[in-house]
């Protein structure tokens, strides 16, 4: 199964954050939205500048302190993102997330921000896959 399969299951919808915003308005998106990280955008969401993550937050707050909730988001955000296109294979994706313990990884096209997808979704669609096949399988041996 490829990404696009995923997104097209989920929905490509992504909430994103300026980096000059703060780390209180960050949280308050995570809570919001009730989801674990967030794309950076300058532009509001077709570029991706970084992302942030919960666990970001975590580790500046263990450096910073609660001074972190004033910090803006740049500071915090992982600049070196890694990304995925929706032509790439679920099995693929989920071998490079576990081995790079990422958890996010927005699918750009061309430059240009189209949907994420969390090892939540691509656990979720093996999964359905593989409740698929058993049903399958069941409704065989019955026959």
């Amino acid at each position: 199964m490829r990404i696009s399969e995923v997104i097209r299951r989920k929905g490509a919808a992504v909430v994103t954050i300026r980096p000059d915003a703060t780390v209180a308005d960050l949280l308050a998106q995570l809570d919001e939205h009730h989801i674990g990280a967030l794309v950076v955008s300058e532009d509001g969401g077709h570029s991706v500048s970084g992302i942030v993550t919960e666990r970001d937050v975590v580790r500046e707050l263990h450096h910073r302190g609660p001074a972190v909730l004033q910090v803006q988001v740049a500071e915090v955000m992982t600049v070196e993102v890694q990304t995925c296109l929706p032509e790439d294979h679920l099995e693929d994706l989920a071998r490079r997330m576990t081995d790079l313990r990422i958890r996010h990884l927005p699918v750009v096209v061309d430059g240009e921000l189209k949907a994420i997808v969390s090892i939540g979704d691509i656990v979720k669609n093996r999964i359905d896959e593989l409740q698929a096949e058993r049903d399958h399988l069941v409704d065989y041996v019955r026959r």
